[in-house]
């Protein structure tokens, strides 16, 4: 079978091997698992690999570089616009050689590849839809495109498209599903917290506005004005790390919030099993693999009500669900540090919930996709 995946996420080649975004690559394994020759249409990047970067795993790859693009301002649009014509030249051509087209989205990338594929209505297709796919949601036009399109069983043919929760008006194309980060094999009994020191808090993300990182600080730093022992841990790179770094600083907060740059899975592990608990005042998710992978060890997970994470959370009774009120967030968040009977309930059902959600589960679901 000739697999061919269409992303916007940048790719690197050193060492004759294409690395990218570690989560997304080691995802992309499982599916080309059984792939007799890989085709890969993305953006070629020129970054040195980091700690959060992985390769593919298969001995005969197609890299199709492509240019990157976006709708941010009016020249950029332009000029997106002109590079259509090149990158959708090279998408049907890929298409066309393709056995089986399996689409990233949401994307600039994707968008593309929801209109190429329309070309293509005998080939089985997949897409993977990591966005919010809340239809209720505020979103980029873009993306609600690209929903619309993927959604369309008349436009898209023989399409599976996973997306992440739960929703009214799926058509035959959609289906919900979910992503995992551990195996069957690391499954350990729920970690014992205490309260007798520390209150440990951590941030898993990306560290830009959307993710709202400096929101996550205030809430702790309102915590220790009341009295409260607590520590954050930020873990990401990103454009408002030096903002961060200077809020930090003149606020007195380095004895209590460190930002520790992207780290490997292991740190990461060793982190969520330390912790109380895993703080994502984000804007928009998909499934939030910070919140899935703190709950898989019993950290009670405190997030935006976005996406599918009022589903992740049981609407409170996984996790607290914050409104980014700073007053009203930080109550509810001292409710679960005052009442420790509560804290290990909340931690108890995060961690049984997400014991069904592991690699192994997923490369079984993702084998069943393939083979219809």
């Amino acid at each position: 079978m000739k697999f061919l995946i269409v992303t916007h996420v940048p790719h690197i080649l050193t060492q004759n091997n294409y690395f990218a975004y570690a989560p997304y690559v080691n995802e992309m394994n499982i599916w080309i698992e059984n792939a007799d020759e890989l085709s890969i249409l993305a953006p070629k990047s020129v970054d040195k690999l980091s700690a959060i970067d992985a390769s593919y795993v298969h001995d005969r790859i197609q890299f199709i570089p492509i240019a990157n693009f976006d709708f941010l301002n009016i020249k950029n649009s332009f000029l997106a616009v002109t590079k259509f014509p090149k990158i959708c030249w090279k998408m049907y051509k890929a298409m066309q050689q393709a056995d089986h087209i399996h689409l990233r989205c949401p994307g600039n990338i994707g968008l593309l590849g929801c209109f190429v594929q329309i070309l293509f209505p005998n080939k089985t297709k997949t897409a993977k839809y990591a966005g919010n796919w809340d239809p209720k949601s505020p979103q980029p036009w873009t993306y609600r495109l690209q929903c619309w399109l993927l959604n369309n069983s008349f436009l898209t043919r023989k399409m599976t498209v996973l997306v992440y929760g739960e929703w009214q008006n799926l058509s035959e194309n959609s289906k919900p599903f979910f992503t995992a980060t551990y195996r069957e094999t690391e499954k350990i009994e729920i970690p014992k917290r205490t309260f007798d020191g520390t209150i440990k808090f951590i941030f898993v993300g990306t560290l830009v506005q959307g993710k709202n990182p400096l929101y996550a600080i205030k809430l702790v730093e309102q915590l220790l004005s009341k009295g409260v022992t607590a520590t954050l841990e930020l873990y990401g790179e990103g454009v408002e790390r030096q903002m961060l770094e200077d809020y930090i600083v003149k606020n007195k907060l380095e004895n209590s919030i460190t930002l520790k740059a992207n780290q490997s899975r292991e740190i990461l592990k060793q982190a969520y099993q330390n912790t109380h608990f895993v703080l994502l005042p984000s804007d928009s998710e998909g499934w939030p693999k910070a919140i899935a992978e703190g709950m898989f060890w019993g950290a009670v997970p405190i997030a935006t009500a976005v996406s599918c994470v009022p589903y992740m959370l049981d609407h409170g009774q996984r996790g607290i669900l914050i409104e980014k009120n700073l007053e009203k967030d930080v109550v509810d968040i001292l409710d679960h540090i005052n009442n420790v009977q509560k804290y290990h309930t909340v931690s108890a059902k995060a961690w049984a919930w997400s014991q069904q959600f592991t690699m192994d589960r997923f490369e079984i679901e993702i084998k069943k996709f393939l083979q219809s």
